[in-house]
């Protein structure tokens, strides 16, 4: 069984809600079509033995499914070496949700507060903010509550996020990812911890130094996943870079290792750089992106810096109006 079917069925014993899907892993179409039956169209076909996006298909009746199970079989097959996937109920306007948790395997646990990362491209996370602004304080609290009383009668030991749709008030999870993320860094911002050091800690034995009173998110963070891409095709953009300039300045901080004269090889993920900011409230964290964008400079190649640009100028993303699938629908929108 792929360890995300098992993420699941752990997690549903454990008390926490799951989207409605398939018991285990489907390997053929027989088995695939029994499962869609019980679940109800749409369903969501997801590679067992990874994450990331890859391998996951949508279909919406019989037809649909023959044609894509085999195809996200695929690219599970490839991206990850097993072709078993899992069927789950396809939500239409959920948000995603995921909370980063710290347990140190000797009764210590807590969580570090909510990020959003609704804003995906091709099930790719582009943005992510915390908090949500989805959620309200007792939602935010409940969501806390339940990812640490299930990890700690796991006595989990590391970092870890659990991942949720959110969709009408519900929370549903769909993965844990028992590593550092890449978006880390938002949390970071909001709750001036190291998450690295804490990870490192935790692998030498160390017990946590916290109590969950004591982890107060202050302001509003968000992070740019700026990538060697063209900003409207998503076409890679490898090649020399000629000029590079971070932005800085009070509540910004750049992750990345280019430098003018580096070249971008074609032969790895495209992200070449992470922007966060950070700001007492939203609305000061979105005037300081908006003009960490404008500051930064990488010629010679393409990158989505454009597309962050038009995100940070939408009406919606200012209101924190959007879902999972809003963005898909912005990039193909004129300005």
């Amino acid at each position: 069984m792929g360890n995300k079917v098992a993420a699941k069925d752990a997690v549903r014993r454990l008390g926490i809600p799951t989207v409605p899907g398939s018991r285990g892993g489907v390997r053929d179409l027989a088995a695939a079509e029994a499962a869609a039956a019980g679940i109800g169209y749409p369903v969501l076909i997801k590679a067992s033995a990874g994450g990331g996006g890859r391998g996951m298909k949508v279909a919406y009746d019989r037809g649909e499914l023959a044609q894509m199970l085999p195809i996200a079989q695929n690219e599970a097959v490839s991206f990850f070496g097993c072709g078993e996937v899992y069927l789950e109920r396809y939500l239409e306007r959920p948000r995603h949700i995921e909370v980063q948790i710290l347990g140190d395997g000797q009764g210590g646990i807590i969580h570090l507060g909510e990020r959003d990362c609704s804003l995906q491209r091709s099930h790719q996370k582009v943005l992510e903010e915390s908090p949500s602004p989805a959620l309200n304080n007792a939602e935010r609290e409940r969501l806390g509550e339940l990812a640490v009383e299930a990890l700690r009668e796991l006595d989990y030991k590391s970092l870890g996020t659990l991942e949720f749709l959110y969709q009408d008030g519900e929370f549903f999870f769909i993965e844990m990812n028992t590593r550092l993320q890449v978006e880390h860094p938002v949390t970071e911002m909001v709750t001036g911890l190291d998450l690295v050091r804490e990870q490192l800690r935790i692998a030498a034995g160390a017990p946590l130094g916290y109590r969950q009173s004591e982890i107060k998110l202050c302001g509003h963070a968000i992070e740019c996943r700026i990538n060697a891409e063209n900003p409207n095709s998503f076409a890679p953009s490898p090649g020399r870079v000629t000029d590079y300039h971070a932005p800085g300045g009070l509540g910004v901080r750049v992750d990345s290792a280019l430098y003018q004269g580096y070249t971008v090889p074609p032969y790895y993920d495209s992200l070449i750089s992470k922007l966060v900011v950070h700001g007492k409230s939203r609305n000061e964290c979105l005037m300081r992106l908006r003009r960490a964008l404008e500051e930064y400079v990488i010629d010679g190649i393409e990158t989505t810096i454009p597309l962050h640009q038009r995100l940070a100028a939408a009406a919606e993303f200012i209101d924190g109006d959007y879902d999972i699938h809003w963005l898909e629908r912005f990039v193909g929108r004129p300005d």
